[in-house]
């Protein structure tokens, strides 16, 4: 389903802008010329094809291709754009302007704005403080710092153990009281992991490190000769956090003390809507921490408003899930369009949602924007 989305936004990408290019600038080319035009990106709607129906012999090199048709498509596309202002423009002020020529610099600047998310965006690392108050936590714990990262994809950083020690230093760095992971640990296979379990290894905070699943955590992207193969592999993640030193809850919540005053940490499976997986037991998780303050990690924020905020009196929800995908320019993700929390805290009533944007990355190796977040929440207590 991703793959096929994809290869319409791709077909849209190269298609359109080449059209109106065509229409536009190429009408005074030689017909051998026009199709020299065409060339490249016919040739990456070839490959694409190649891609799809492949997809399992060449993945590993699907993110460069994806990283070329950026480098290229989306220039175009902002060429356009940028035409189309200014021709009309010059219609309303009854005037020639270059609009080619004009369009070209701002198209030139994206490109290499794309070629900078691709380089350097996806470890130019980002530490956002942040303050939930509430009423209900015990005094004890007033300005209790908890670090949350979430959404590495483990196997996106292949070869590049140096990125990710970088980050764990960051965090390291924080020296935060709690530091919880909140899914997607892999992009599928549990053996991404002996790459980076020495570096995650050395994750600490006072009362530990927890984690909870992802949806891609549970193996279900990649091809299994059978569904006991899956299985295994789900057992096997689990056993490498653990050998990590990360506890992971499933379906389960841990106390935490400070004093004589305690909170509960809460933390359960995926909770999806299809496509996604939905495996959380929030009840059960639940069990026992009647009257407590509670800090909840469930992976899909969605799971705030369809469960969490009706059925319960969690006041605070750590998510991940959205990367907002990966992109957001001037503020702006087309993540919004589907996910109606997809990034930073949100509030009601007195109950809050965090929804941390990854620290990896997925099918695009790549940031713009939606830089990799690291997050320091801090725990106050309010009238």
């Amino acid at each position: 389903m991703i793959l096929l989305r994809v290869t319409i936004a791709f077909l849209l990408l190269l298609l359109l802008p080449d059209w109106y290019i065509h229409r536009v600038y190429l009408k005074g080319l030689a017909n051998w010329q026009k199709r020299l035009y065409w060339a490249p990106s016919l040739l990456l709607l070839a490959l694409l094809g190649i891609f799809v129906t492949a997809q399992e012999t060449f993945h590993d090199y699907f993110g460069i291709y994806l990283i070329v048709v950026l480098c290229i498509a989306v220039p175009k596309t902002f060429f356009v754009l940028f035409s189309l202002l200014v021709r009309g423009i010059g219609k309303l002020c009854r005037c020639s302007l270059p609009h080619g020529w004009i369009a070209l610099f701002p198209s030139l600047g994206v490109c290499g704005y794309v070629i900078y998310g691709a380089v350097y965006g996806k470890e130019n690392f980002k530490i956002h403080e942040v303050t939930f108050c509430s009423p209900d936590l015990p005094e004890a714990f007033d300005g209790y710092r908890i670090l949350q990262i979430s959404d590495i994809h483990s196997g996106s950083w292949k070869g590049n153990s140096e990125g990710l020690q970088r980050a764990i230093n960051l965090c390291n760095a924080i020296q935060p009281d709690l530091a919880v992971f909140t899914g997607d640990l892999v992009n599928s296979r549990s053996d991404e992991l002996p790459e980076f379990a020495p570096v995650f290894r050395q994750l600490t905070a006072k009362d530990g490190v927890y984690s909870i699943l992802g949806n891609h955590d549970y193996g279900t992207y990649a091809h299994w000769d059978s569904e006991q193969d899956r299985l295994a592999n789900v057992d096997s993640l689990i056993a490498y956090q653990r050998r990590m030193g990360w506890q992971l809850l499933l379906n389960e919540h841990r106390v935490l003390h400070r004093g004589n005053d305690s909170i509960a940490l809460v933390g359960v499976e995926n909770c999806g809507k299809p496509p996604f997986s939905d495996r959380a037991d929030l009840p059960k998780a639940l069990q026992g921490t009647e009257g407590m303050f509670k800090v909840l990690l469930s992976h899909d924020p969605t799971h705030w408003r369809r469960e969490v905020l009706p059925d319960t009196d969690v006041q605070l929800m750590l998510a991940g899930h959205t990367h907002d995908m990966q992109i957001s320019l001037l503020g702006f993700s087309v993540s919004r369009f589907i996910y109606p929390e997809h990034r930073g805290m949100y509030l009601e009533n007195g109950r809050g949602l965090y929804v941390n944007i990854g620290l990896g990355y997925v099918l695009f190796p790549m940031r713009l924007g939606a830089w990799p977040e690291i997050t320091v929440l801090t725990l106050r207590k309010c009238n």
